[in-house]
């Protein structure tokens, strides 16, 4: 355990990309060896470098619903671990925020995941998600999201639950039939044994 808190403290007290970032570094995430669910996104928002919470805003929330659990159950590290592709806010760009920055998967990413041996399903949110952990992808996202059953059980590819989001939601209601429902089943088993 000591290993492992120890690479915790290196990845909060990073700062390899801090000239990059508007608001400074503050990396978040959530990790313990014996977490079983793994939620692998793209970058803390700016409300979440804020209150350093992962997910702690309404793409949070909207997560929390899909897989069917409480923020306790959530924010459980033993339960849940939360490793974005970026752990520090990027900044905002034209259309929302910029891309997790570059550097932060090479330098932490393998060391974390090895850190979490008892995992047995990654919820993979968004495109930078899905090229890094997806060994195969269709020709977008909705396709990947859609043929979510050649990567389970192990993973699932998910949209990003943004409020932004809303229309894409709204134009594929299959999402919310076939995939939810499923995720939510699967979660609930591992949180069960």
């Amino acid at each position: 355990m000591e290993a492992h808190t120890s690479l915790l403290a290196r990845v909060r007290a990073c700062r390899i990309c801090e000239t990059h970032l508007p608001d400074g570094p503050r990396p978040v995430l959530q990790l313990h060896p014996k977490a079983r669910i793994m939620v692998s996104g793209q970058a803390p928002g700016r409300k979440v470098h804020a209150t350093g919470i992962p997910f702690d805003d309404a793409s949070g929330e909207r997560l929390r619903e899909w897989m069917g659990v409480s923020d306790e159950t959530f924010y459980d590290e033993k339960k849940v671990a939360i490793l974005p592709m970026g752990f520090c806010y990027p900044g905002t760009g034209k259309s929302g925020d910029l891309p997790p920055r570059p550097e932060c998967a090479p330098a932490w990413r393998e060391q974390l995941l090895a850190r979490i041996p008892k995992l047995e399903l990654n919820l993979v949110i968004g495109k930078y998600a899905h090229d890094y952990h997806l060994t195969s992808k269709q020709k977008n996202l909705t396709e990947t999201v859609r043929n979510w059953q050649d990567y389970w059980p192990k993973v699932i590819p998910l949209p990003h639950p943004s409020p932004r989001n809303n229309i894409w939601l709204k134009k594929n209601p299959w999402f919310k039939d076939e995939v939810i429902p499923a995720l939510q089943q699967r979660i609930s088993k591992l949180l069960s044994e």
